[in-house]
């Protein structure tokens, strides 16, 4: 298995520190608002690496976080009323629901900031003690100056950010670049006692005690987006590495940015569609699988029309799946091997779900070809079990096909604003019309009932009908 690696800038194969054994730490969400598309890709993103590691025999150790006090939520709770630990509690609540609906995996645990401020106390202590960082009334800065290493994660240097930048004057930083630690409390925000005085944790700080409590350090794989290259990653290797002078992650994967006519997705620009409102839209599988048709390192450009395309393309694969259940019934058949083998080369290769999605999407006109011939009803049961092997890991397919359909036949209706009982009574009319040879009364029918979304399918004297994609 290869990972790109973004300290390296390289594609390199993965190797754990442990044989056997995965700790993988994503950067999870800031809880101050419902999550949205742009979460969704990370969320996606690494349940499928997660996912992968446990189909290829290891056990992992998979911790994702909860930010559950920092600026924005302070922000949001001046602006609603809401106390800003309730404000955190209540989007954490959310956060559940966009991840069930996305079906991803639970991890193996979701750690929350304010649970560990005696851990991040501890770690800014070893900070100063070091000369890696220093109070400032109230405040405690890391100096980023007396750490060696800093910018090798975002291939920047000191001096080069610093041209052009726009920073703010704070006479309490030695250098404009010094991040807080521990920031003095102010009225109305959430507080804790400290060496320093009451207050509370800087956002870096709270990654880094977090990842050194629950996989010790250095670990095997540190997430997120490539938003939070610079400065958040940048700053937990500073802080973490300065501290313990040892490596901190090993390998280092970003996904890429969801964009909106190419701006990236983000709640500051107000372009963001929800998770719950893309579910709304399609269902979260098929939001599943429209993250998933861009190998997760390329930006993802989000739009209507794509997301519906991820919609009618779900349907397609579960109607081809429900053809061969009921063609092959109980049939017992092996997986493909050559689909296996193309899956899991594809997912070696930095986890090119893209390409996984194309083997689907051939291995299902495979088997309709296969069906339409009246083929080997033993190697159309083989393709099916390796759709739903590929489908285990990828978190698609993983519905009864004939359940899958229903609901979304049900769904159509209820928007269409048509029931099964209507449709009938329409037929038989049509019927009548037909007897009769009113055959513009029987074509309007059809028309009809075309226009939302059903279609008539006429075969030897008798009339079905189907929710067209």
């Amino acid at each position: 298995m290869k990972l790109h690696n973004t300290l390296s800038g390289r594609v390199e194969e993965f190797v754990p520190l442990v044989p056997g054994h995965v700790g993988l730490y994503v950067c999870g969400v800031t809880v101050y608002d419902r999550s949205h598309i742009g979460h969704a890709r990370a969320m996606v993103t690494f349940d499928v690496l997660y996912r992968y590691l446990l189909h290829s025999g290891y056990q992992v150790k998979f911790v994702r976080n909860f930010t559950d006090v920092d600026d924005k939520i302070i922000l949001r709770a001046s602006k609603t009323g809401v106390p800003a630990l309730e404000l955190a509690e209540a989007n954490i609540r959310s956060f559940a629901e966009d991840v069930k609906v996305l079906g991803c995996a639970q991890p193996t645990i979701e750690p929350r900031a304010t649970q560990h401020i005696p851990e991040m106390i501890s770690l800014i202590r070893q900070l100063i003690d070091k000369g890696l960082a220093y109070p400032a009334g109230g405040d405690v800065y890391s100096a980023v100056d007396k750490f060696e290493g800093y910018g090798k994660l975002s291939k920047r240097k000191l001096d080069d950010m610093l041209a052009g930048s726009r920073i703010e004057v704070d006479e309490r930083k030695r250098h404009p670049m010094d991040f807080a630690l521990w920031k003095a409390t102010k009225p109305g925000e959430p507080v804790w006692d400290s060496p320093w005085g009451p207050g509370r944790p800087g956002w870096h700080i709270e990654c880094s005690a977090m990842c050194e409590t629950h996989l010790g350090q250095p670990f095997d794989i540190h997430g997120g987006g490539t938003d939070l290259i610079f400065p958040h990653h940048e700053n937990e290797i500073a802080q973490s590495e300065g501290a313990h002078a040892r490596p901190f992650a090993r390998y280092w994967v970003h996904n890429g940015m969801v964009s909106v006519g190419q701006e990236k997705m983000s709640k500051s620009l107000g372009n963001f569609l929800t998770v719950q409102e893309g579910a709304a839209r399609v269902g979260g599988e098929a939001l599943r699988l429209f993250t998933l048709g861009t190998h997760y390192r390329s930006p993802l450009e989000h739009s209507d029309e794509r997301l519906e395309e991820a919609g009618r393309g779900l349907v397609r694969i579960y109607e081809t799946l429900a053809r061969a259940d009921e063609a092959t019934g109980a049939w017992k058949a092996e997986s493909d091997a050559e689909v296996v083998l193309q899956f899991r080369q594809a997912m070696d290769d930095d986890l090119n779900t893209a390409r996984v999605i194309g083997i689907i999407y051939e291995t299902v006109r495979a088997i309709n070809r296969e069906l339409d011939q009246r083929g080997s009803l033993e190697q159309v049961a083989a393709w099916r079990r390796a759709l739903g092997e590929i489908g285990s890991v990828i978190g698609i397919m993983r519905v009864r096909p004939s359940e899958y359909l229903a609901r979304r036949r049900d769904e159509h209706l209820e928007e269409a604003a048509l029931t099964a009982a209507q449709i009938e009574a329409l037929i038989a009319e049509r019927q009548a019309a037909r007897k009769s040879k009113d055959f513009k009364r029987a074509d309007e029918i059809r028309q009809e009932l075309k226009a939302k979304g059903v279609v008539l399918e006429d075969s030897a004297g008798v009339t079905s009908w189907r929710v067209e994609r």
